[in-house]
């Protein structure tokens, strides 16, 4: 199947001016569209709204595109995938799931899901900052939702959880409970958790409270190295913000090791997808972004936008804070020697 990347090659253009060639979405000059007309002729091009099966030029289809990177978190996946079906079954479309194995950036994935034409819109999982799938979802001669956000996104349309504003409103409760400084604790990473660290640094920069970050794995070990860095930290934090659930169980037990209280001497938040089971008998506070409910939004915002009504460019899913007993007031508790045995744990009064 000829496709319009095979035809933007031919003519010596970008595949953004063949699909502006075929929609009249944007003026270009009369030689490059004969050019254009010119190389689709020679390669045999249909576009593909000819190619649909469906009367009228619908299928009532929406293809997801799934990433086969090494770093995607498959249950936040599935989970996206469960609303996004439940969503288009509730407007009466169906979805496709595509993946290619061994497609690490995605884009023979897209490819042929655009090129197949079986489906009306397209939703893209895992979009990132620099995204080498951007050129070809800007040429699309269908509407398409992205599930996360480009560093340039003018002209698409994202939706995304706004890990930002978790990371700062994690700051903002543990400011209002009266602690002067925190810290960030999470696995080595990049993309959202970049995105987490900017938020609880701006939290905490606008609350004057002095704020540090410690890379940290989810291994016992690496745990209780870290509860050690800040214990002798200067200003040693009073409160710690901590990314993913299993981190926050390592962590509550290697504080315990050293004598340190949850929450009397040092209280914990967790900012994660789902709400944590829990750290020994403590519920934890928890800030959490509705990862799962992507899927549903990006199906609301493709439905909206073949029905030709208006769609932001960008939507970012609001966080959740769920207060527990792993934060409390600083000084909450007598401070016990390190190593010294612990107490049964238990939330401060």
């Amino acid at each position: 199947m000829v496709r319009i990347t095979d035809v933007a090659r031919r003519a010596g253009v970008s595949p953004s001016t063949v699909s502006y060639a075929l929609s009249g979405k944007r003026p270009i000059s009369a030689a490059t569209r004969r050019r254009v007309e010119a190389a689709m002729r020679e390669l045999g091009y249909r576009p593909r709204g000819e190619a649909r099966p469906v009367a009228g030029g619908r299928t009532n289809v929406v293809a997801l595109v799934l990433s086969s990177s090494a770093d995607v978190r498959v249950p936040a996946v599935m989970e996206c995938v469960a609303s996004a079906v439940t969503a288009a079954r509730a407007h009466g479309r169906d979805v496709l799931l595509v993946s290619r194995e061994g497609d690490a950036d995605g884009t023979d994935g897209l490819r042929h899901a655009a090129d197949a034409a079986l489906a009306d819109a397209l939703i893209v999982t895992d979009v990132r900052a620099r995204d080498p799938r951007l050129p070809l979802l800007r040429a699309l001669d269908r509407p398409c939702v992205l599930i996360g956000v480009p560093a340039e996104p003018d002209g698409l349309t994202c939706v995304d959880v706004d890990v930002e504003a978790a990371g700062a409103l994690c700051v903002d409760h543990l400011a209002g409970l009266g602690h002067r400084a925190v810290a960030l604790v999470g696995p080595p990473s990049r993309g959202p958790a970049g995105r987490a660290a900017r938020g609880v640094a701006a939290a905490a920069a606008r609350a004057g409270l002095a704020c540090s970050a410690y890379s940290c794995a989810a291994a016992p070990d690496a745990a209780r190295l870290t509860a050690g860095r800040l214990l002798r930290a200067r200003p040693a934090p009073t409160a710690v913000v901590v990314r993913g659930e299993r981190l926050v169980e390592l962590l509550v037990g290697a504080f315990d090791h050293l004598g340190l209280r949850v929450p009397a001497d040092v209280s914990v938040v967790a900012l994660c997808p789902d709400p944590p089971a829990g750290a020994g008998r403590l519920p934890v506070t928890s800030v959490t972004v509705p990862s799962a409910a992507r899927g549903g939004r990006a199906v609301e915002l493709l439905v909206r936008h073949l029905a030709g009504e208006p769609v932001p460019g960008v939507t970012l899913l609001p966080p959740r804070l769920t207060r527990g007993a792993t934060t409390a007031p600083p000084g909450g508790g007598p401070h016990r020697t390190p190593g010294q045995p612990s107490p049964q744990a238990r939330p401060s009064r």
